[in-house]
């Protein structure tokens, strides 16, 4: 058991002479190469309304307290020596300072009144303050105070300590009877100092409220969007889900209501079918996107995209419906970035869409082509047979084209061909847009 005390004491010990050895280095950092907080820019959240009157009123207020300071440096019946006005223009600059530097101000501060106090003494009239002149506290106290606005109140209270030390450590030097000004200087340094500090707390309190109330707002704003997108979501679900589902159902049941139907009849209304159950998967997936936050909607999300790989089982629906189709592929397949994958896949869904609802009767042909630094695609189809009938709808597979071709920093261009068909063109580099 005194073996264990002894290697506590021995512990406690080492740890005492480990943070003593640390002490220099932290006093060096807090009080001479840390920085200081920044000045907050005019209207900046933090920023004191009152700061341009704030420096107009230390400016004059250093005049007045330097002009009443010397009278102290000055032996008492003798003219001003120069020694003293510098003392005291040298003090009125460095408070001056310490509005953009309050460290290194308080420092020159400290040392230009240790000096003042040396010089002088000797020659002060007996019951004159020491080692602080009225003066003299004023201009340490505004000091203390800048210095504190801008630091943490730990450096501030080590700055007070050793202005406190300076005094003590000059008062008893002193080579003739003085009434000390301790107490009174003490006094003023603290309340400086606090003062300071409340209301640095202040500004740092105001700041992260600011920019707590900042976030608040755009995480507020997230979350409208969230429930905006959510209600899209349902009302696009509420709308197409349910016209789509209806027509899966009756392309199921459509064979049975009718007696002896044809493999030609079987094969167009599976086909229907199907089409219409991959435009519900389709559907949820884009939903999925809007529903960003829910759970089932994230699976979804991830879902794998369709892409160039599967033009082949496009076309193959788009016979299936009654058109006439061509695919040619020009270059070497390679696989693709996934944005163009996508986007070609796209652009060619649409576009033959676009020919099914507005050119029937007419014949197709999809050309791919594979080059160094894009891919491109082509969609053409010959003239549409006499008088189509009008196809419903907005019209806005030409603007979704344009908006992907564009989002790839690419190029889309379309319109009528010599013989009365349409082409549609899109070139979509492999290299992000610079």
């Amino acid at each position: 058991m005194p073996k264990l005390g002894a290697m506590t004491g021995a512990g406690a010990w080492g740890r005492v002479r480990a943070g003593l050895r640390g002490l220099p280095g932290v006093l060096r950092e807090d009080l001479w190469s840390a920085p200081v907080d920044p000045v907050p820019p005019v209207g900046a959240p933090g920023s004191p309304v009152w700061r341009p009157a704030f420096g107009m009123l230390l400016t004059l207020g250093v005049t007045v307290v330097a002009v009443w300071h010397v009278p102290d440096l000055v032996p008492h019946g003798a003219a001003v020596p120069e020694y003293a006005v510098l003392l005291v223009v040298a003090q009125a600059l460095a408070l001056l300072t310490a509005m953009w530097h309050p460290l290194y101000a308080w420092w020159a501060s400290l040392g230009l009144m240790t000096v003042s106090v040396r010089v002088v003494e000797s020659a002060m009239a007996p019951g004159g303050l020491f080692p602080w002149t009225g003066p003299e506290i004023a201009l340490q106290s505004c000091a203390l105070f800048l210095l504190a606005l801008r630091v943490h109140p730990r450096r501030a209270a080590l700055a007070l300590t050793l202005s406190l030390l300076a005094g003590l450590l000059s008062g008893g030097l002193t080579t003739g009877a003085h009434p000390l000004s301790l107490g009174a200087g003490a006094l003023g340094f603290v309340t400086a100092v606090v003062i300071g500090a409340v209301l640095r707390a202040l500004r740092v309190a105001r700041t992260e409220l600011v920019e707590q109330y900042g976030l608040t707002e755009g995480e507020r704003a997230r979350r409208t969007l969230l429930e905006e997108r959510n209600r899209i979501a349902r009302e696009l679900h509420d709308v197409v889900a349910h016209h789509m589902s209806v027509i899966s159902i009756q392309a199921q049941v459509a064979p049975h209501l009718v007696e002896n139907p044809s493999d030609e009849l079987r094969e167009n209304l599976a086909g229907i079918r199907e089409n219409a159950v991959e435009a519900l998967s389709e559907l949820r997936r884009v939903l999925g996107v809007l529903r960003s936050e829910d759970a089932v909607a994230d699976g979804l999300r991830h879902a794998p995209q369709p892409t160039l790989d599967r033009l082949g089982e496009l076309v193959g629906k788009v016979r299936a419906a009654g058109v006439t189709v061509v695919e040619e592929t020009t270059g070497t397949r390679r696989p693709l970035p996934p944005g163009v994958a996508l986007s070609a896949f796209r652009i060619v869904q649409e576009a033959l869409s676009n020919v099914m609802r507005h050119a029937p009767g007419a014949h197709a042909r999809v050309e791919v082509g594979y080059h160094s630094a894009a891919v491109t695609v082509r969609v053409t189809n010959t003239a549409p047979d006499p008088s189509p009938a009008p196809a419903g709808g907005v019209g806005h597979g030409l603007l979704g084209m344009r908006e992907r071709t564009a989002m790839l920093g690419g190029d889309l261009t379309h319109g009528r061909t010599p013989g009365g068909g349409y082409e549609v063109v899109a070139t979509l580099p492999l290299e992000d847009p610079a």
